[in-house]
């Protein structure tokens, strides 16, 4: 093997464990942390919750139905907790499997619902665990 076809396959052997590393790495959501809890009374505290539609609720699909909508690989099941003013829900945070919260993604609309949007506040959110949507 020529010196310079050694220096090749080095290359390549490099640059392939660097980009497994990076897509590694990039697949992984790195953890947030639960909101801090005020300390003076506040109207946006945060708190526990699991009033959402899930994929799994017949009502999740329905234009015409005005509620929070969750989309994630947990539904329910585990930790909730948002922050909200006059019951519209601003930021929310979800726990993995090992607990540890991470800041949900809310969708500009409350798709696939059709109203809301011209309630106050903006009405309901949709709310996505961070990379379970590809691109969200």
């Amino acid at each position: 093997m020529t010196t310079a076809t050694r220096r090749f396959a080095q290359l390549t052997a490099t640059v392939a464990v660097v980009a497994a590393a990076l897509l590694w790495s990039a697949g992984m959501a790195a953890a947030d942390e639960w909101p801090p809890v005020p300390t003076e009374p506040s109207p946006v505290a945060p708190f526990d919750t699991q009033n959402f539609l899930t994929p799994t609720d017949l009502d999740y699909w329905n234009p015409f139905v005005s509620a929070n909508r969750l989309t994630s690989p947990f539904g329910t099941a585990n930790r909730i907790v948002c922050t909200g003013f006059h019951g519209v829900l601003l930021d929310c945070w979800q726990a993995d499997q090992n607990g540890q919260p991470h800041k949900l993604v809310k969708l500009s609309m409350n798709f696939p619902g059709s109203l809301g949007a011209t309630l106050p506040g903006g009405g309901p959110g949709h709310f996505v665990y961070p990379g379970f949507i590809p691109g969200i």
